[in-house]
């Protein structure tokens, strides 16, 4: 039996092939809006996250004022949870008053879409939450434009004005205090020392200013490591503000360096008092973890007017002074003379 390899041809109606061609489209077409939804939403979830982590409140609404978005914080400042807040007017959720004349204050997102810029608040501005309790409140309103720039809405950003405050009060303290002991840095003592010469000069006072540099802090800090190191320099900075008053100021000007501003005495010797006073508390051990730590200090004085009549020069007289008192034995004290060497003498 004889078998011969035959061609079946089959000629396809024009109407399949149009049929089937549209099917790859319309299958092409589904993918590519598949893919858009998922780049879309995607996009949705990283603006939520980012917006839920901000530390400002945010309440968007519609062209008629309705609420169409709260994020965590505006949920938690007004009262209201977003599934509860959509589709509400804006004034029901967010209610802020003049807190003078406790007067509605002007809606910020109708103003802001009216006039077509970013508005402030009022002052004195005040939400009334949910519960009927108040928080002061301050920031801005801005319109929300589509990409042929026709305005859709708006969006308020605001926030606890009072939180504001004490992050404020927060940044400025870190600003002037040294984070390792909590003492003032240079940058409070220039003000404080300012301040004293000033009322000093007006009042025909006294004032001392001390410089301090322990003895042999770095053989320590270098032996047991800088965690024993800073304890030991916290150790010495709460025992420096035992000896001193509450009108006095203690610096950490920077490593095992201190300086202390005496901003009333009468005579040389209550500086002399104070720094023996000093030696004396140092001179006690400080046991730290497993180690049993002795630290001495140099102290070098100078005085106002005595010894100069600005900050620059009563500092430069005072670090003068302790080295004099380092390069004679350390752990003591001396009163700037005029007749010393300039610091970098001595240092050599």
């Amino acid at each position: 039996m004889e078998f011969k390899a035959t061609t079946l041809s089959y000629i396809c109606p024009k109407s399949d092939v149009q049929t089937l061609e549209g099917s790859a489209e319309t299958k092409h077409a589904d993918t590519r809006l598949h893919d858009t939804e998922a780049v879309l939403k995607g996009m949705t979830d990283w603006i939520q996250v980012t917006l839920n982590l901000i530390g400002d409140a945010v309440v968007v609404t519609d062209l008629e004022c309705r609420v169409t978005y709260l994020n965590g914080v505006a949920e938690r400042l007004t009262g209201w949870l977003s599934i509860e807040a959509l589709g509400k007017p804006l004034g029901v959720v967010f209610t802020i008053v003049d807190s003078l004349t406790l007067l509605t204050a002007t809606n910020p997102a109708q103003r802001a879409m009216e006039e077509n810029r970013s508005v402030e608040f009022a002052m004195n501005c005040v939400l009334i939450r949910q519960d009927g309790s108040q928080i002061d409140i301050e920031d801005s309103a801005a319109p929300i434009h589509d990409r042929n720039g026709c305005i859709k809405g708006a969006v308020i950003v605001f926030h606890d004005a009072c939180q504001s405050i004490i992050q404020s009060s927060k940044f400025a303290y870190q600003a002037q205090h040294d984070p390792l002991t909590g003492l003032p840095n240079r940058i409070l003592l220039s003000e404080r020392l300012s301040r004293a010469i000033g009322l000093a000069k007006r009042h025909q006072r006294r004032i001392a200013l001390m410089y301090l540099d322990l003895d042999a802090f770095k053989s320590i800090n270098d032996l047991l490591g800088h965690a024993v190191g800073d304890c030991l320099l916290q150790s010495v900075a709460g025992r420096l503000s035992e000896c001193t008053r509450e009108t006095d100021t203690i610096c950490r000007q920077g490593g095992d360096e201190f300086v202390v501003l005496l901003s009333e005495i009468e005579k040389p010797q209550d500086a002399a008092k104070i720094a023996e006073k000093m030696l004396s508390a140092l001179a006690v051990p400080c046991q730290i973890g497993n180690h049993e730590l002795s630290i001495t200090t140099s102290i070098g004085i100078s005085l106002y007017p005595d010894h100069g009549a600005d900050a620059r020069t009563l500092l430069n007289h005072a670090d003068i002074a302790m080295y004099h008192a380092k390069n004679n034995g350390c752990n003591h004290y001396q009163l700037f003379r005029a007749d010393m060497q300039t610091v970098r003498d001595v240092r050599e």
